[in-house]
């Protein structure tokens, strides 16, 4: 079994938020008790967290009950200390724009949706299309992709629905017109390639036509960058990885889509 840091939380309530500041980047792990025994035990477990490399770390309790902070190395070279604190969920600042304006992002992915003929939930054969670059695949695309799908979303992923042989612009064409939603993911290396550029300009043609909702996620790239690539998406309501992991952005995303 890999060798962890670990705090036993206690009992804590709903929207309390896990604190845990690092001295390099590890993996953070918010379990209950009994995924905390599951883990231990070396048995699949379920959690929330994921590779952090940016301190402090925040995860948000999901609901009532004992709770664990972990951090661990594995899969990762070297090591790290860990100090972990739980925050009272009312003392926190506002949590990234996608949390706090859930109901009125869904509103109007909802009017986008229904606004066009020929173009509804039931006729959309996937739920969310993922447009990326491949850089940032195995950071944040990938597990990302599976966790939604985990989720009981169906995804458009190339890594899902591509096969040798297939047209790249046919299918990606395909995905994006029958897809209910585009989940975008802004970094350096997005706004640095002309691919991402051609899924994007699909995207925000369906949106503009009324057809499709568009979830931003900024995955290191600070504001100014993403105004100078892109004004528009600069300005639409957004998640950011460095505030949460995988398995919470997952949540979120899931959220909006499924309401």
């Amino acid at each position: 079994m890999t060798r962890f840091l670990h705090s036993d939380l206690g009992h804590r309530s709903a929207r309390d938020v896990l604190e845990v500041t690092l001295t390099s980047g590890a993996n953070v792990l918010l379990l209950d008790e009994s995924n905390f025994q599951r883990y231990r035990r070396g048995d699949s477990y379920q959690y929330r967290g994921g590779l952090a490399k940016k301190s402090p770390v925040r995860l948000q309790i999901p609901h009532a009950g004992r709770w664990h902070g972990v951090v661990d190395m594995r899969g990762l070279r070297g090591s790290t200390n860990a100090g972990f604190r739980v925050i009272n969920g009312s003392a926190l600042r506002p949590l990234p724009p996608i949390r706090e304006h859930r109901a009125q992002i869904q509103q109007i992915a909802d009017n986008l949706v229904d606004s066009a003929p020929g173009h509804t939930a039931e006729s959309c054969e996937f739920d969310v299309f993922i447009s990326h670059a491949s850089e940032d695949k195995d950071e944040i695309v990938r597990p990302l992709a599976h966790a939604l799908r985990e989720r009981g979303l169906e995804v458009w992923y190339d890594e899902f629905v591509l096969k040798i042989g297939d047209s790249l612009r046919r299918r990606v064409d395909e995905g994006i017109s029958r897809s209910r939603f585009g989940l975008v993911i802004l970094s350096r290396s997005f706004f640095a390639k002309d691919w991402p550029q051609h899924e994007l300009d699909g995207l925000v043609t369906m949106s503009l036509d009324g057809r499709q909702g568009i979830l931003p996620l900024w995955h290191q790239i600070p504001k100014d960058e993403v105004i100078a690539a892109s004004p528009s998406l600069a300005d639409k309501l957004a998640l950011r990885t460095a505030d949460y992991g995988i398995q919470e952005i997952a949540d979120e995303v899931t959220a909006v889509i499924s309401d």
